[in-house]
């Protein structure tokens, strides 16, 4: 099937390997790269719907890590019906029942799809794992067989892109804290986050047993450090828009609004009710 692909330096499992951190950008600096990574996405999203692209994009990571925000910052200028968000949520009876994947599948792109996993299969191997929802056998099988799986998907066309997004306790729990004190984000924090608050060690070394089994040429894990938000998101996009670059664009002229007419129906003077205007 192939090797199991070398680690380049910026993909190395372990946070304190990762490059140093930048200064963290300004908000105008912010916006305006990220309205320009925008713009390649729309292409992009042409891009896939054009060539028939299948594309799934797995993100992993602790609690905090910043997953929801980077997926938020990809999807909110593309189309929903392209790009699509899968985040299940835990397994019915039924489901436990069934093979692991199984779940799964059903949420694999079609052509012309971009499908983003926020936590995938790989739950298995993290969350699962150290809160003990599965057996160490179970585990086990999973890792074994996970690259035969991803294997599979590439073959039958899939581009496949698995990112780990790498926090520091000092982070995580900074961002966890702020879930706490912000009535917009207490929905965030849920009674899992604070049962496995104190479990950091455990899910490090799930983690790296994760990438030593399941980092493979074919499907390569990818890390990249979430310690500050705006930095990740532009880096996760700039890397995705690089590994599946745009090609060459059927050419379309400039839309032009069509001429209306207005005026022809008078409205009706209807007792409806309207929002109070209180801003």
């Amino acid at each position: 099937m192939g090797k199991r692909k070398k680690k380049h330096e910026s993909e190395k499992s372990h946070s304190e390997a990762l490059p140093e951190a930048k200064v963290p950008l300004g908000r105008k600096e912010y916006d305006k790269a990220l309205e320009q990574l925008h713009v390649e996405l729309v292409k992009l999203q042409q891009w896939v719907v054009q060539e028939g692209l299948k594309v799934c994009i797995l993100f992993e990571g602790r609690d905090g890590a910043g997953k929801g925000g980077t997926i938020k910052a990809i999807t909110e200028r593309v189309s929903p019906r392209v790009f699509r968000v899968i985040a299940l949520p835990a397994p019915t009876e039924r489901e436990k029942s069934q093979m692991y994947i199984q779940r799964y599948i059903p949420h694999l792109p079609a052509r012309g799809e971009v499908v983003i996993f926020d936590r995938s299969w790989y739950n298995r191997a993290g969350v699962e794992r150290v809160m003990g929802f599965c057996s160490e056998k179970d585990v086990r099988w999973f890792l074994q067989t996970a690259p035969q799986t991803e294997f599979a998907m590439v073959k039958s066309g899939i581009i496949l892109l698995k990112y780990w997004l790498e926090v520091s306790p000092e982070e995580q729990q900074r961002r966890l804290t702020a879930r706490i004190d912000d009535g917009r984000k207490t929905w965030k924090l849920s009674p899992m986050d604070l049962k496995s608050y104190d479990r950091w060690d455990d899910y490090t070394e799930a983690r790296d047993e994760m990438f030593e089994a399941t980092d493979m040429e074919w499907a390569p894990w990818y890390v990249a450090r979430s310690e500050n938000k705006k930095s990740v998101r532009l880096n996760v996009i700039s890397h995705i828009l690089e590994r599946i670059p745009p090609g060459k664009l059927e050419k379309q002229g400039r839309i032009e609004l069509p001429e209306r007419k207005i005026g022809r129906y008078t409205p009706k003077e209807l007792p409806l009710k309207f929002v109070p205007e209180r801003f």
